[in-house]
């Protein structure tokens, strides 16, 4: 080959877009001066040149540089699950329950729905079955409802966060009913079942709570009491009916076993103070809104003044154990003071104004499980706190003190998982005060129960009950009645 052709061929390369060097490719303006300084210099003749001009022209000028680029996929579109808020947190789903984190606040929504089908067989009428303060049914027919069990409807609100290295908890609780109320007296008033009516909401619940598990947990609003709190929510009727009470003209709740072994523990504004938990031991203390002394029965004395707050304190002990543990225990006890004093004849009371009488109750109890086994047992005795709910008949009309106690025995047993059989049997005893002679007076309600709860989902339990309830005077008068229960109750 000819150093013509040779020459040639790499300036044709050359023009036809090719590296001229170091990587760098060849641009049509470029190879224009590097064609004339190769004219000037010699190295290509007049012709050469001319030709190599010529083919220049006559060609398509070079592609442009490829670039490789890494794509970059777009970003996702927002969602629910990924909302920036204000506050530079998100939105996000719960790992378990009914809600969503805010930012730094956790909010979360529960509650509960229930619905029986309750018929009561009422002891028939006559003077031998008038029992005041008595809880059994006297009536002329059974009766037949549709409502709310011991617990009304629930909706509840939690908002929980962290500030200032203190865990801030505020709690919202709503108690709908199913049937109508007359609405004097409250959420809870007599029920009124005639068309065009409306059922009540009790505001059961709001308080906030200030603390950490080293330091314990200040409480401030209202919430459930400690003295007969735990009673209550051991037992077993209270997902059911228990003693219905009023059944002909239901109100919002049935009483379960309230004033049937235990007194209502209630929903008091309070301010109070419970312990970590020290080897699973937790105690608490605190200030409640005193209680007027109520004539339930109608044959009760009237106290109404309330200079200083009542007074709750609780002692409890866990059995530290694992949660799959065949073996758990729970031991507790509680108490409860209030000074009752009079306002006078004047303002509505039954005694002189400032007589004063100091109530008091204690109550105690335990529950252990076995395996599919439970057993509850509870009791309580006290001076001056009544019966059935707190100081409900709890002073004579001659201004003596009534002494009272009460207990209940509870037994359950888990069949196949899902099928829980549950039975118990309990009493709440009231005591004449000194020198008092009020035949009619209640001195036992007493009753039994059967249940039987089917878990049909992880929400949904299918209750079926049988309850006896039987109310007995102090002069011998006694009443009877009988109760099924069937429906079902949600929790979410």
């Amino acid at each position: 080959m000819t150093s013509k052709t040779t020459r040639m061929m790499l300036l044709s390369a050359l023009i036809g877009g090719s590296v001229l060097f170091a990587g760098m490719p060849a641009f049509a303006d470029t190879t224009d001066d590097l064609l004339l300084k190769l004219l000037h210099k010699g190295i290509l003749s007049k012709s050469e040149y001319n030709e190599l001009r010529k083919r220049k022209s006559t060609e398509a000028p070079p592609p442009p540089p490829v670039v490789a680029v890494t794509p970059v996929a777009p970003p996702p579109p927002p969602s629910v699950a990924a909302i920036p808020t204000e506050s530079g947190g998100f939105v996000r789903m719960m790992n378990k329950g009914v809600g969503l984190h805010v930012g730094d606040v956790d909010l979360s929504f529960s509650g509960e729905i229930n619905g029986f089908y309750v018929n009561n067989s009422p002891d028939s009428p006559s003077p031998r079955r008038v029992v005041h303060g008595g809880l059994a049914s006297v009536g002329t027919n059974d009766n037949s409802a549709v409502r709310d069990g011991l617990l009304p409807g629930n909706f509840n609100i939690d908002l929980k966060t962290v500030q200032e290295g203190l865990d801030i908890g505020v709690h919202f609780g709503f108690y709908p009913g199913l049937n109508n109320v007359t609405g004097v007296g409250g959420a809870n008033s007599p029920g009124s079942p005639q068309a065009l009516g409306t059922s009540g909401i009790d505001f059961r619940q709001q308080y906030v709570t200030i603390g950490r598990s080293d330091i314990g947990t200040f409480k401030i609003g209202r919430d459930i009491g400690f003295f007969g709190a735990e009673a209550i929510l051991n037992d077993f009727t209270l997902f059911g009916v228990g003693t219905a009470s009023g059944n002909i003209a239901p109100s919002n709740t049935s009483l379960g076993r309230i004033g049937l072994g235990y007194i209502y523990a209630d929903w008091i504004p309070q301010i109070t103070y419970t312990t970590p938990d020290f080897a699973g031991f937790t105690a608490g203390i605190g200030i409640f809104q005193p209680f007027n002394a109520a004539n339930f029965s109608g044959d009760s004395a009237v106290l109404s003044a309330q200079n200083e707050p009542q007074f709750q304190a609780k002692l409890a002990y866990t059995m530290p154990t694992d949660p799959d543990a065949l073996f758990k225990a729970k031991l507790w006890t509680n108490v409860v003071t209030q000074d009752l004093k009079s306002r006078g004849t004047a303002a509505g009371d039954t005694l002189p104004l400032g007589a004063s009488k100091r109530g008091w109750g204690w109550d105690f109890g335990g529950k252990l499980d076995y395996g599919p086994a439970e057993l509850v047992a509870y009791g309580y005795l006290g001076e001056g706190i009544g019966t059935t709910g707190l100081f409900f008949d709890a002073v004579s009309p001659g201004g003596q003190k009534r002494s009272s106690n009460g207990y209940y025995i509870q037994g359950s047993y888990i069949f196949i998982k899902k099928l829980t059989f549950s039975a118990s049997y309990g009493l709440s005893h009231l005591d004449s005060g000194s020198g008092e002679f009020s035949p009619l007076l209640v001195k036992d309600n007493e009753s039994y129960a059967l249940g039987l709860k089917y878990g049909l989902t992880s929400w949904v339990n299918l209750i079926g009950e049988f309850t006896h309830t039987t109310a007995t005077a102090h002069g011998g008068n006694r009443a009877e009645d009988d109760t099924f229960a069937i429906g079902a109750i949600t929790f979410f």
